[in-house]
């Protein structure tokens, strides 16, 4: 079962859809649970690109930094109210208002590590009871990574982690209905890392997983586009 969180690659992170190719760029995204570990893998791994001589930036999304991530940003620590909707539709536009400047950094060699992406947004979204179609509409036509990694971690085993709890979505039974979503979400292309594992072995794996796909996008490939026909 899977229960945890994924990271995504852009190397160019999966584009397939356009004639445009991406030489020396990949994207990754990494998909999970809250407090699975990800946002220190993301950081280790774009170190450790940068020590194989690749160019390789860090994304989180929310971006926080926008005037929509702002929003967002009261709406998790619980400062605002918003509809389930609403919100759905300001995670979406967070990534829409980030995605020419992704297409950029991708053709111009950078690969992207991205800390959650559009599977998160689905997943948590759908979990509140969201329609799951519905909330996959607003992310079609973004950029498809080249690789994502789920992170492996039981919503209980999250929970003993330290500073869980501190946002609108850290509770054990919504993290379990998130959870079954990843599953739905999931296909044969996702990579799944058990991230209850020592720290240095998640690494281990993640940096192997992670440079293969890089090395591979620097062949070229066309950008493709999430859940487009």
């Amino acid at each position: 079962m899977i229960h945890g969180s994924s990271l995504t690659v852009f190397k160019a992170l999966s584009f397939g859809a356009l004639a445009v190719q991406r030489s020396l760029n990949s994207q990754l995204k990494f998909p999970c649970l809250d407090r699975c570990g990800k946002t220190s893998q993301c950081s280790r791994l774009v170190s450790y690109l940068e020590g194989q001589g690749q160019s390789a930036e860090l994304w989180r999304f929310p971006d926080r930094s926008t005037s929509v991530g702002q929003m967002i940003s009261s709406y998790l620590s619980n400062t605002s109210q918003l509809d389930d909707h609403t919100i759905h539709l300001l995670f979406s536009a967070n990534r829409w208002e980030k995605r020419s400047l992704m297409e950029t950094k991708l053709k111009t060699g950078t690969s992207l590590i991205v800390d959650r992406y559009s599977y998160s947004g689905v997943a948590f979204s759908s979990a509140k009871g969201l329609d799951f179609e519905w909330c996959k509409a607003p992310e079609t036509g973004l950029l498809d990574p080249d690789l994502v990694v789920f992170l492996d971690i039981s919503p209980e085993k999250a929970a003993e982690r330290g500073g869980y709890g501190g946002e609108r979505y850290e509770q054990i039974e919504f993290q379990r209905k998130v959870a079954k979503n990843y599953e739905v979400l999931r296909d044969a292309s996702w990579k799944v890392v058990d991230a209850c594992q020592p720290i240095e072995d998640v690494e281990k794996q993640l940096q192997e997983i992670v440079l293969d796909c890089v090395m591979s996008c620097q062949k070229g490939k066309p950008f493709s586009h999430l859940w487009s026909c």
